[in-house]
């Protein structure tokens, strides 16, 4: 069974998801990060995919190539073989030296080989959401027998809609830096299992309304353990973290908390 003929997948989620691998210990996006971030006990990760010049989908949030690589230009107006070339760890540290940037397969197998779930955070240059997510979809749907969690994640509406016409079984989420006022009526339109969002403009009304709303509610990028408590003592259900370990110990802290009835 395909994912384009599945039901739709229950999703269960961690409390701390590595954003983009486990960005402070590894060079991000790389399949460095992702077992760096498995071995700080994440059992997720969240990484972000783009279309290269020639079709392919690479894993890498810029589009250009000069901050995490030894190379320049485009990701969108490079060969998959060129970018292939470049090193994408020494930037980091010369511990990872030749890494290099990663292919979607390249990540989802190895996700799934270490017992990782996977969030992947479509991003596309002006015009090209819908033809990225295509591919995207097109890939996870011939995996699906062998495929580990995903949810499929974006800040662009029309990627999130191609994305649920191609592959509808997969879960979805919507990207917002700030939570609007027609949230509820974005999520339903692109029937988003999620929603996402900065952590510095939640309160906990705010977070109690998505809650109340039946949607688990995902804060980027958190890496301060007080203000990860004070999140999950507001329902938030996952949070996004470079430290991913120092927010293990957060999200025990305050499940132990909710148990003896504490408020943090």
């Amino acid at each position: 069974m395909t994912a384009r003929g599945a039901a739709r997948r229950p999703l269960s989620l961690p409390p701390v998801i590595g954003h983009r691998g486990a960005s402070a210990y590894a060079p991000e996006n790389t399949l460095a990060g992702f077992h760096a971030a498995r071995a700080l006990g994440c059992s997720w990760v969240e990484f972000d995919v783009r279309l290269t010049g020639d079709g392919a989908l690479a894993v890498s949030h810029d589009d250009r190539l000069g901050r995490t690589t030894d190379g320049r230009g485009r990701i969108s107006g490079l060969a998959l073989s060129a970018i292939r070339k470049l090193d994408a760890g020494r930037w980091f540290s010369d511990k990872f030296a030749g890494e290099r940037v990663p292919t979607l397969e390249e990540a989802i197998r190895v996700c799934g080989e270490i017992g990782l779930g996977a969030n992947v955070e479509i991003k596309a240059e002006r015009g090209r959401g819908p033809a990225t997510a295509a591919a995207v979809a097109a890939y996870l749907d011939s995996m699906a027998e062998i495929l580990p969690p995903i949810l499929i994640s974006s800040f662009l509406p029309d990627a999130i809609a191609e994305a649920g016409a191609r592959a509808p079984a997969i879960p979805r989420g919507v990207l917002f830096k700030k939570i609007p006022r027609g949230w509820r009526d974005i999520a339903a339109k692109l029937g988003c299992t999620t929603i996402h969002a900065g952590h510095a403009d939640l309160d906990e009304s705010l977070a109690a309304e998505i809650g109340d709303a039946g949607y688990p509610l995902l804060a980027y990028t958190v890496n301060d353990a007080e203000r990860a408590r004070q999140l999950f003592g507001w329902g938030v259900a996952s949070v996004f973290s470079d430290v991913p370990d120092i927010m293990l110990l957060a999200a025990a802290e305050a499940w132990a908390a909710s148990r003896k009835g504490v408020v943090l």
